[in-house]
């Protein structure tokens, strides 16, 4: 064999297992039973507030503890704890994304992703778009 021809399946094999590797960590949203059935392996999980049960935040071992359930989009419920503060008006969440893991019997999240409530509502203008402060029929 040549040696560009080794060079050649090198690359290749190199190029396969590059593939593999970023096809098995790509980012998907799971549930929480995926989570808790691998625990130890971080999984993104995309849901909504349970707001009937409580919110609290504790410090234990000097160490802030958010802690608070949630749906994930199968409807199964979760405790989930982060650590850090309780994020600015958490309860008006639209979406909350957790990465994190499952340990024991609740949802560790190492990151809190928080989609807000939308800013401006199609009801507020009455349905009609409003560009650049034009009014309909004005020239420009």
């Amino acid at each position: 064999m040549k040696k560009t021809h080794i060079a050649a399946l090198v690359f290749i094999v190199i190029a396969i297992a590059a593939i593999i590797t970023t096809v098995y960590d790509a980012d998907t949203y799971s549930s929480f039973t995926e989570a808790r059935e691998n625990p130890g392996r971080q999984f993104h999980i995309i849901g909504e507030l349970n707001p009937d049960k409580p919110i609290t935040e504790t410090i234990e071992n000097n160490t802030l503890i958010f802690s608070f359930y949630m749906f994930d989009n199968t409807g199964e419920e979760s405790r989930v704890i982060h650590l850090g503060p309780r994020p600015q008006d958490f309860e008006k969440l639209d979406q909350i994304v957790l990465v994190g893991q499952y340990q024991e019997d609740m949802f560790v999240a190492s990151q809190l992703l928080l989609k807000c409530p939308s800013k401006y509502n199609e009801d507020e203008f009455g349905g009609e778009e409003v560009v650049a402060g034009l009014n309909n029929g004005d020239d420009v």
